[in-house]
């Protein structure tokens, strides 16, 4: 079984930082791709950035050049380094870990919040 459990949350205002961790446990080996998704009340969950097994890393272009994507190769553990946030980007953020033998697994997400 793998869990993942992500932090990092919280209230920030407009223009603040926060990171976002995700830590993946279980049965895990080698190096996975590992993505960040987040939704928006009242959207559908949609894609924020995603880091490959060779570190290649994309992002959306909403949040592209605000937010970037790292992992701690030891712990599996993911990061989401988030700057110059804005309203918008209010939402509860998932960590997603799409492929571990064929399965794909969610953490329990946790909530961002951008208001002054």
């Amino acid at each position: 079984q793998v869990q993942l459990v992500e932090s990092g949350g919280g209230l920030v205002q407009p223009g603040g930082s926060l990171r976002l961790s995700c830590a993946a446990s279980g049965a895990l080996s080698g190096t996975y791709v590992m993505a960040w998704y987040r939704q928006a009340p009242g959207k559908e969950r949609e894609w924020v950035a995603t880091i490959n097994g060779d570190n290649r890393r994309d992002s959306a272009d909403s949040v592209k050049g605000r937010f970037a994507i790292s992992r701690d190769e030891g712990s599996h553990t993911v990061y989401l380094h988030m700057h110059s946030l804005k309203v918008e980007d209010t939402a509860i953020y998932y960590c997603l870990l799409p492929n571990v033998r064929g399965n794909a697994y969610w953490g329990q997400g946790t909530r961002v919040t951008v208001s002054s």
